[in-house]
């Protein structure tokens, strides 16, 4: 029988993220697979577990991915871990998945911290749709072809950053998204010095000139704005609702539709707008 590959999240920065099950799932593990041996034998040590670990990561994975698929076809369990986070999530542990699929190995995971998702939550911006686009290419024209692609796209975006390129980035979304385009730089999430900066591209472009980086980022992009539909949607927001309903009562409509139009743009019932509207007359 062959054994199971574990995706197993591991804290992103406070140790006391990790649950109960992912000190279970490590402590029965044959073998752990590590993104970086040095910074994983540093979770395992703090919480006194022993166990062999082998390296997987971008540079060997080819090697190394055959290697534990050999593993678990004679039986063994094997936990995967980045150095940080869910594995699969923008690393090669992706891989590894579709190699354990090709060959019949159950995979299950051990669920945990998401950067991006935390980063997201932090942001204030929209949660009901959004798009994970990990890593720009270090190649410029390739980085440059990916943001134009989505310089339209109304979805909130999530980005990781190094900070030896972020200056170069936020240049670039500055001029494909606009320098007023709303943002949130996170990091250190779930630290002692976590920090989530909320600005606009310009202003981030601006303030990374002057300040040097401080470890890795993500940045999470607000989704191009519908302005004809915002200000559509608002254009009465200065008004009472007497004067919101004879607005519609001067375009053609009769009091009662007019009512009626007015409750769906303040999303509220029919009858409050009524008596408000009449005690306002009155």
């Amino acid at each position: 029988m062959y054994g199971t590959l574990y995706l197993c999240a591991t804290p992103i920065g406070n140790l006391s993220d990790v649950s109960a099950r992912l000190i279970e799932t490590l402590n029965n593990a044959d073998l752990i697979a590590a993104e970086d041996t040095r910074v994983t034998i540093k979770l395992l040590n703090h919480f006194n577990i022993k166990k062999p670990l082998t390296s997987y990561h971008e540079h060997n994975k080819a090697e190394k991915g055959k290697y534990i698929i050999s593993l678990l076809k004679e039986g063994k369990n094997i936990v995967l871990v980045s150095d940080a986070g869910t594995p699969a999530i923008s690393d090669p542990g992706e891989d590894l998945v579709k190699l354990c699929i090709e060959n019949d190995i159950n995979i299950t995971s051990v669920p945990g911290c998401v950067a991006a998702i935390n980063a997201l939550i932090l942001s204030g911006f929209s949660t009901k749709r959004f798009s994970f686009e990990g890593f720009l290419s270090v190649n410029k024209r390739h980085r440059r072809e990916h943001l134009e692609s989505l310089k339209n796209d109304t979805h909130t975006l999530i980005f990781y950053e190094a900070p030896h390129k972020l200056v170069y980035t936020l240049e670039d979304m500055s001029e494909f998204f606009g320098k007023n385009r709303k943002i949130a730089l996170a990091r250190e999430l779930t630290k002692l010095h976590e920090e989530v900066i909320r600005l606009t591209l310009g202003e981030a472009s601006e303030k990374f000139r002057e300040e040097k980086p401080r470890g890795e980022y993500v940045i999470i992009v607000e989704g191009k704005q519908d302005t004809d539909k915002v200000q559509e949607q608002y254009w009465w927001s200065d008004f009472t609702v007497r004067e919101h309903v004879d607005e519609y009562i001067k375009k053609g409509m009769s009091s009662k539709d007019a009512i009626k139009a007015v409750a769906l743009d303040r999303q509220t019932q029919k009858r409050e707008i009524y008596n408000e509207y009449h005690s306002e007359k009155s």
